[in-house]
């Protein structure tokens, strides 16, 4: 005698979705702790043309310098005696952060080397002035 087996019907076959969404938690958690927030001046400028400009790759501090000689960080308006402060305060959020000096082409020299010579200050390391990159079929 055979015996067929069938499948009841209405049985329970659920699928958990509880590892799944531990494992979404976890890599959210991962991409927020390693991910590096740039925080931009506030404030568009001309930058001057360079044809021997490198891009930086990564650039977590930039700081504008206006026609005006004013200068902008964090969305802010900063006095540049002020600065090194605000400098010393975003590096203690990414000690491993880089300064970029974005100087409009008609600011005053020595307004950007009083920001630069801030940086430094601070504890800067890694300074780096901001230029456009020049087309390179008109060079040549």
């Amino acid at each position: 005698m055979m015996r067929l087996h069938t499948r009841e019907e209405g049985g329970n076959a659920a699928i958990n979705l509880t590892p799944l969404i531990d494992m979404v938690f976890i890599l959210l958690i991962f991409f927020a702790v390693n991910s590096t927030f740039v925080k931009f001046p506030g404030v568009d400028v001309d930058q001057p043309v360079a044809r021997s400009s490198v891009v930086q790759q990564s650039a977590t501090i930039l700081i504008a310098v206006t026609d005006t000689g004013e200068v902008w960080i964090d969305r802010n308006q900063v006095d540049v005696r002020r600065l090194r402060g605000v400098i010393e305060r975003m590096f203690v959020e990414t000690p491993d952060a880089s300064v970029v000096v974005l100087s409009d082409q008609d600011s005053r020299t020595g307004v950007v080397v009083d920001v630069i010579d801030q940086a430094r200050l601070a504890g800067a390391d890694r300074v780096a002035l901001a230029a456009a990159v020049a087309d390179q079929e008109l060079g040549q």
